[in-house]
């Protein structure tokens, strides 16, 4: 059969994949709450969601410099990648030898596309329909409790130089169905931060920079009307079943710091 993957590519598969590789860790955890963690046989080593995943599967390099050798003798039948997460050049040499079905997701609508489409190929999609349905309405519920109450936001995720996200990323969709406004929605992609800007909050996220209690001082003094919180990034960033984990995070960091 064929399939279009989040590029408009086509896959060709002859029957659902028994053996996978995934080089996106979101979307593993994903396959796992689907029920396909023993077709897991190759992941990333920052796939760390389940944390029993890599005892069960290879790790095949990281999501920037894949084993290409690993995954050959694997032999999967198919490997999802991930536009931003993995390079242009593994994906393109990797794709000699085996399927890819690349994803793109860059907002919460496409996180569901990304999920039923893999419902579909993977021949889960029950399972996967069922938990889009219930992302669908508890984000719904999500929207409408924080609507009239939006605060500004800087969402920071590297420092020298400060770095936050622009309007066509995954993170700041989350922003937007949680209720807060960011300052760089204006910009694209991963902007270098305007340092004049005065937002109500400032988040410090845990991922890709690690901000810890000794970068607050330093930032507060660039910001020093803006409250900081430090933030999960995973439920910023991560897509997928992670997400079921989102409204209720969101609920305790707003309600947890009256903001």
């Amino acid at each position: 059969m064929d399939f279009f993957d989040q590029l408009g590519r086509t896959i060709v598969l002859r029957e659902p994949p028994k053996r996978i590789v995934c080089l996106v860790p979101s979307i593993t955890e994903f396959l796992v709450t689907v029920g396909l963690e023993k077709n897991i046989v190759g992941i990333t080593k920052f796939c760390i969601h389940p944390s029993h995943i890599k005892q069960k599967s290879l790790v095949v390099g990281g999501t920037k410099n894949i084993r290409i050798e690993k995954i050959k003798e694997l032999n999967p039948d198919l490997i999802i990648a991930n536009k931003e997460e993995n390079t242009k050049e593994d994906i393109h040499k990797i794709s000699e030898y085996f399927p890819v079905w690349i994803t793109n997701v860059t907002d919460f609508d496409s996180a569901i596309d990304m999920m039923r489409g893999l419902g579909s190929i993977l021949d889960c999609f029950p399972q996967s329909n069922e938990l889009c349905e219930k992302l669908i309405k508890e984000f719904s519920i999500l929207e409408n409790t924080f609507k009239d109450r939006k605060s500004s936001v800087l969402y920071l995720i590297w420092k020298k130089p400060f770095m936050s996200i622009g309007s066509d990323t995954f993170i700041h969709s989350m922003l937007l169905k949680a209720g807060f406004d960011s300052v760089t929605k204006h910009l694209t992609r991963y902007p270098v931060v305007d340092e004049n800007v005065s937002p109500n909050l400032v988040f410090l996220s845990s991922e890709p920079y690690p901000f810890k209690e000794k970068d607050v001082k330093e930032i507060q003094n660039v910001y020093p009307n803006s409250k900081l919180l430090f933030v999960d990034g995973e439920m910023f960033s991560w897509y997928g079943s992670r997400m079921l984990l989102f409204p209720s995070y969101i609920q305790q960091l707003k309600f947890g710091n009256s903001i």
